[in-house]
């Protein structure tokens, strides 16, 4: 498990039925490339997230593959229809195969 990995997500409490709310998300992640070289001249390993999704209620939002040219701590903002009560579950994948979560609930207004 990459170490410091934090997920950090930005959702309105709460959206009238049927709107499309802002949401935004960062990661704090190093995103190494594994084309860099250490101090004795060694490759450092590839090791990024490589993937995002997002879903509502279940319902995929949006997925993003990444590569490797993706900056540190990627952040992703994005418009979203809100069409019920529900939640907000998103997930990053990190190369070593660990799988980062987070969840954020919206009310009706």
């Amino acid at each position: 498990m990459a170490s410091g990995v934090k997920p950090r997500v930005k959702v309105p409490k709460s959206a009238a039925a049927g709107s499309s709310i802002t949401i935004k998300t960062l990661i704090s992640h190093k995103m190494e490339s594994g084309r860099r070289k250490d101090k004795a001249g060694e490759l450092i390993p590839r090791s990024i997230i490589n993937r995002f999704t997002a879903e509502f209620n279940g319902q995929n939002v949006i997925e993003v593959i990444m590569e490797p040219a993706i900056s540190t701590n990627p952040f992703f903002e994005f418009e979203a229809t809100v069409p019920e009560a529900g939640e907000f579950k998103f997930t990053w994948y990190d190369d070593d195969g660990d799988v980062y979560e987070a969840v954020k609930p919206v009310a009706m207004a």
